[in-house]
C-alpha cells in the first residue's frame, strides 16, 4: 500500500521517443507513490493529427498517417518485448487509417482522431514502465473523464468523474501502477471528446481531484517556474515555492509552464502541485502550495504577446446607465472574451488576446465592428504586449507604482490595470518594447 497517492503527468517532450520515455519511466520507477501516470501524445503528434483533420485530400491524409505510424512503430521496435504491445498499437493505427478515406472531418470524428495520439503514447509508455518494473497497467481515461458533448473543448462533469473514479480507479491505483491518457474524455453515451489544447495538464488535475491525491506532479522540459522567461532575461531565477494564486496569475498572463485551467481542481482539494523537468529530474523544481513561507511583493514577471486594444468612445456614456451593459452584450453575443478593462467618463478600453483568433474567438469581424459603431466610435490598436508583475499585496503596497513606472519612463504605457487583484499589476506596451520592459523590471525588482 503506497504511503501517498501521487498523480504524475508527463508532457509531449517527455514522450518524444524511446529514450525520453525510458528517462520518464525511471522517474516513475524511483517513486512507489506515483500511482497514476497521465501522458500526452508524443511531441509533434497532435500537430500531425490536427493537420490530418484539416487536410481535404486523401494523399495528404495518407502521408500524415504514414508519418504517425512510422514514429510509433519505430518506438515499438526499440522495446525489449515489442510483441507485448504491437497488436494494441496496430488496433489504434488501423482505427486512424480508416479516416484517411474521409475528406471532410467533422467535430466528432476530429476528437476521435486526436485521441489516437495519447492512446498510442500511453500504450508504449506502459510497456516501457514495465521494462523498469513489472505490474503497470494501461487504463482508458474515457472510462472516468466524463464530459459534455462540446467536441474540441469539452467541459468535464466533476461529479460524474468522481463517481466513476470511485468505482473504476481508486482501488486499482492502490494495487497497481496505472498509465492513462491526458486530453481525452467521453460523453456519458461513450463518444470520444477532447479538453482542448493543453488539456493534458487539466486531465491530470481532474484525476488528482477525483482520487483525493496528495500531490500532482507536472513533468515537462523546463526545470521549474522561473521569475521570468529565461530566453528574455538570462538572469531569471527558478522559483522553489509559489502560491496557487500567484501561479494562476502567471498562467493567465503568459507563463507557458501550466495550462490556465490546471490549477482549478488542485485548488478545490488543496492538492500540492510540483513542476519539474523529466530531462533534469535531480534539479529542484517548483512547488505550488496554498500558503507559501515567503510572500514577496513581486515574485515574477510575465509577458503575453499579440494583444489587441479595443477602445470605444461615446458621449452617451456620460452620466448614463446601461451603456456598459449594451457594450458587453454585443461582445458576449459574438463570444469575444475581454481580459483587462479600464474606463473613463466617455471611453472604455479593453484588451483581447489575438493569439486565440485561430480558434475563431476574439475575432473582431466587420459584423462585430459595425454593431459597435452603431452606438460608439471604435478604435483598434494591435501589435501590443501585456506585461504583468505577479506577487503579493500589490494593491496595498505603498510606493510601488512610482518605482515601477519610473523604471519605464522611456516606455509608452498604453493601459494600466492595478488594484483589482492583490496578486498582479499589469500594463500594455508596444510589442517591440516589451522584452526590454521585462528585462528592466526584472533587474530593478528581482535581481536587485
Amino acid at each position: 500500500m503506497p504511503d501517498l497517492i501521487k498523480v504524475a503527468k508527463f508532457g509531449g517532450t517527455s514522450m518524444a521517443d524511446a529514450e525520453a520515455m525510458r528517462r520518464s519511466a525511471q522517474i516513475v520507477a524511483n517513486d512507489p507513490d506515483k500511482r497514476l501516470i497521465v501522458v500526452s501524445a508524443t511531441s509533434g503528434t497532435t500537430n500531425h493529427l490536427t493537420s490530418f483533420c484539416e487536410s481535404v485530400t486523401i494523399p495528404e491524409k495518407e502521408e500524415l498517417f504514414r508519418t504517425i505510424q512510422k514514429k510509433h512503430t519505430d518506438i515499438c521496435n526499440e522495446l525489449q518485448h515489442p510483441e507485448n504491445v504491437r497488436k494494441k498499437l496496430d488496433d489504434v493505427l488501423n482505427e486512424l487509417r480508416k479516416y484517411t478515406k474521409i475528406q471532410v472531418i467533422g467535430a466528432r470524428e476530429k476528437d476521435a482522431i486526436l485521441s489516437c495520439g495519447e492512446r498510442l503514447s500511453s500504450l508504449l509508455f506502459t510497456e516501457i514502465v514495465n521494462e523498469a518494473e513489472s505490474g503497470a497497467t494501461w487504463f482508458d481515461a474515457r472510462d472516468v473523464i466524463i464530459t459534455d458533448d462540446a467536441h474540441g473543448n469539452a467541459e468535464p462533469d466533476i461529479k460524474e468523474i468522481e463517481n466513476r473514479s470511485a468505482v473504476k480507479l481508486r482501488n486499482l491505483v492502490k494495487e497497481k501502477r496505472v498509465i492513462t491518457q491526458g486530453f481525452v474524455g467521453s460523453t456519458p453515451e461513450g463518444e470520444t471528446t477532447t479538453l482542448g489544447r493543453g488539456g493534458s495538464d487539466y486531465s491530470a488535475a481532474l484525476f488528482a481531484e477525483a482520487l483525493n491525491a496528495d500531490v500532482l506532479e507536472i513533468w515537462t522540459d523546463v526545470t521549474a517556474i522561473y521569475t521570468t522567461d529565461p530566453r528574455i532575461e538570462p538572469n531569471a531565477k527558478p522559483i522553489t515555492e509559489i502560491s496557487f494564486d500567484e501561479a494562476a496569475e502567471l498562467s493567465v498572463f503568459g507563463a507557458k509552464v501550466l495550462h490556465p485551467a490546471t490549477l482549478k481542481p488542485a485548488i478545490r482539494k488543496s492538492i500540492k502541485v510540483y513542476v519539474g523537468s523529466s530531462f533534469h529530474p535531480d534539479q529542484p523544481g517548483t512547488w505550488i502550495v496554498k500558503e507559501t513561507s515567503e510572500k514577496p511583493v513581486i515574485r515574477a514577471i510575465s509577458l503575453r504577446r499579440n494583444q489587441t486594444l479595443l477602445t470605444v468612445h461615446s458621449l452617451d456614456m456620460l452620466h448614463r446607465h446601461g451603456y456598459l451593459a449594451r457594450l458587453f452584450e454585443v461582445l458576449s453575443k459574438y463570444k469575444i472574451s475581454v481580459d483587462l478593462v479600464t474606463t473613463s467618463e466617455v471611453s472604455v478600453s479593453m484588451t483581447l488576446d489575438t493569439d486565440v483568433q485561430s480558434a475563431e474567438r476574439n475575432h473582431l469581424s466587420e459584423k462585430v465592428l459595425n454593431e459597435l459603431r452603431s452606438f460608439c466610435d471604435v478604435n483598434i490598436e494591435k501589435n501590443l504586449a501585456l506585461v504583468a508583475l505577479v506577487g503579493n499585496n500589490l494593491h496595498a503596497t505603498a510606493g510601488l507604482s512610482g518605482p515601477v513606472f519610473g523604471a519605464l519612463q522611456e516606455t509608452n504605457i498604453r493601459l494600466i490595470c492595478h488594484g483589482a487583484s492583490s496578486h498582479n499589476l499589469c500594463f500594455l506596451v508596444d510589442e517591440t518594447k516589451a522584452e526590454d520592459a521585462v528585462r528592466t523590471l526584472h533587474q530593478t525588482f528581482i535581481n536587485k
